[in-house]
């Protein structure tokens, strides 16, 4: 059955990428609006978890904001295919704009370790292969659960000459190595870790358990902080890269300092494209002390 499942995913995806760019943006579109308009528990998750944080919002910007976010996950599913599939190459052409390229070339240049940060905002699989095309960085992913969506990936995500590692102790033990060597590493930061990899600090309207992994590579020094993000442009042409350095509070030794930056950092980004973040994580699973789930 499960290779079954993975199968018809796999021809989903291999679907999507026939299409042409603009057909790519309305099939997206349409399929995060069914799932924003029929029942299901992807569009529970994203409600409780735009609900908290962001509680300022009366009910009619919050129900806009759910159906905008919902639109935008169909959208970055169909325009993720294309990344998986496309030659990376065609993938790049769709990048329209680049802010903050000096910030990645001082970098590159430093010899030091580079640990590019970024998070589920935007389109992150057009983003690994613009930061291929400038470095080949291991990429530290969550392998999914179907094996043959697993394998696709693995074999996708490294067109560009680059590795991959999976969140294993084996993968986080080779990013730690690169780093040491002056290498070059790509971070997801917003995925919940275990309750002993991370700390609950302040994120968005409320708190998250947030990873120290990145902090613990940057107060280690010798490697240099740069946040990364390609958001959806609104005229659907494209993506808009985003570049900046890593502030200096994330340097900092003490955990709590840096990781309530890294997290302050992650919400900045949110909040500037709320409606492009990937909502239907189950992102705030865990809870402080004393706090009842949200799920």
């Amino acid at each position: 059955m499960e290779k079954f499942k993975g199968a018809l995913v796999v021809g989903f995806l291999r679907l999507f990428a026939l299409l042409p760019w603009r057909a790519v943006q309305g099939v997206g579109g349409g399929i995060g609006w069914l799932m924003w308009k029929l029942p299901n528990r992807s569009r529970e998750v994203a409600l409780i978890n735009i609900q908290r944080c962001f509680p300022e919002l009366d009910q009619a910007a919050l129900s806009g904001l759910h159906k905008r976010a919902m639109m935008d996950i169909g959208r970055t599913l169909t325009e993720s295919a294309c990344a998986w599939i496309w030659p990376p190459k065609k993938s790049l052409k769709f990048i329209r704009e680049v802010e903050g390229m000096e910030v990645l070339e001082e970098a590159l240049a430093s010899g030091d370790g580079l640990v590019g940060i970024t998070s589920h905002l935007g389109n992150w699989e057009v983003l690994n292969h613009f930061y291929c095309s400038y470095a080949k960085p291991i990429i530290f992913y969550r392998p999914p659960k179907l094996k043959a969506v697993d394998e696709l990936l693995k074999k996708q995500r490294v067109q560009m000459g680059n590795r991959v590692a999976p969140s294993t102790p084996e993968g986080i033990m080779s990013v730690i190595k690169e780093v040491k060597r002056g290498g070059c590493v790509g971070i997801p930061c917003d995925p919940e870790p275990a309750l002993g990899a991370g700390l609950f600090v302040p994120y968005l309207g409320t708190t998250a358990l947030t990873s120290k992994f990145v902090p613990q590579l940057l107060s280690r020094g010798k490697a240099r902080g740069v946040f990364f993000h390609a958001v959806r442009l609104d005229d659907g042409s494209g993506y808009k890269v985003i570049l900046e350095a890593a502030p200096a509070d994330m340097y900092d030794k003490d955990l709590e300092v840096s990781v309530a930056a890294l997290s302050r950092e992650l919400g900045r980004y949110v909040r500037n494209y709320p409606s492009q973040y990937m909502w239907t994580m189950k992102r705030f699973k865990k809870r402080p002390e004393g706090e009842a789930r949200w799920y």
